[in-house]
Order: structure tokens, then sequence, then C-alpha cells
């Protein structure tokens, strides 16, 4: 938990995708979040959580579907949502923190 603790806080925004190997469409969000890696580059950090490996997380940020992703910035919570979301969709619903 630590690590991830530090992660979070850092300046540069960290996008948390809370998912499942088990998930369909977490399966689909895998390859629009490398585009959005490729979109933003250093601007945007990203980090996958295996909620099945990861449970204290998952429980500590109340995560009851996958996949939920999170946009933190020096340990806030800016922005959350449940769901796959196109790349475009993703790109406006997180744009504006970035």
């Amino acid at each position: 938990m630590g690590k991830f603790k530090e992660i979070i806080s850092a300046p540069t925004p960290t996008l948390v995708d809370f998912f499942a190997t088990w998930c369909g469409p977490c399966k689909t969000m895998s390859p629009v979040l490398d585009e959005l890696k490729k979109v933003y580059g250093d601007k945007l950090r990203i980090i996958k959580i295996d909620v099945d490996k990861n449970p204290a997380i998952a429980d500590q940020f109340k995560i009851r579907g996958v996949p939920t992703l999170m946009l933190f910035k020096e340990s806030k919570m800016l922005w959350r949502e449940s769901g796959a979301f196109p790349l475009s969709t993703l790109k406006q619903k997180i744009g504006e923190y970035l």
C-alpha cells in the first residue's frame, strides 16, 4: 500500500485502472489505455491494479465494479468512473485535469 500512496501523491497525474483478469470490459480497456499513454506520454502515469490480488486497496476505495478508473494528482482524487470507454471519451473525461 505504501508504494501505491507514493505513486498517487506525485505531481504527475496518475490514472489508476482497477481491473480483474476475468473481466471482459477490462480487457477491452487495455489497448485504450496503451493508446492514451501514447497520446499523453510523460504528462500522465497509468497503473493497473488487479482487485483480486490487491483487495485492501480495492476496499479502501470501495471498488464495487470493474473496470473502475480513478485519476489522482498529489493524493487528491480528481475523477472516478466505472465502465469501459473508447479513447475519445476517456480523453474528454480526463483531459481537463492534465
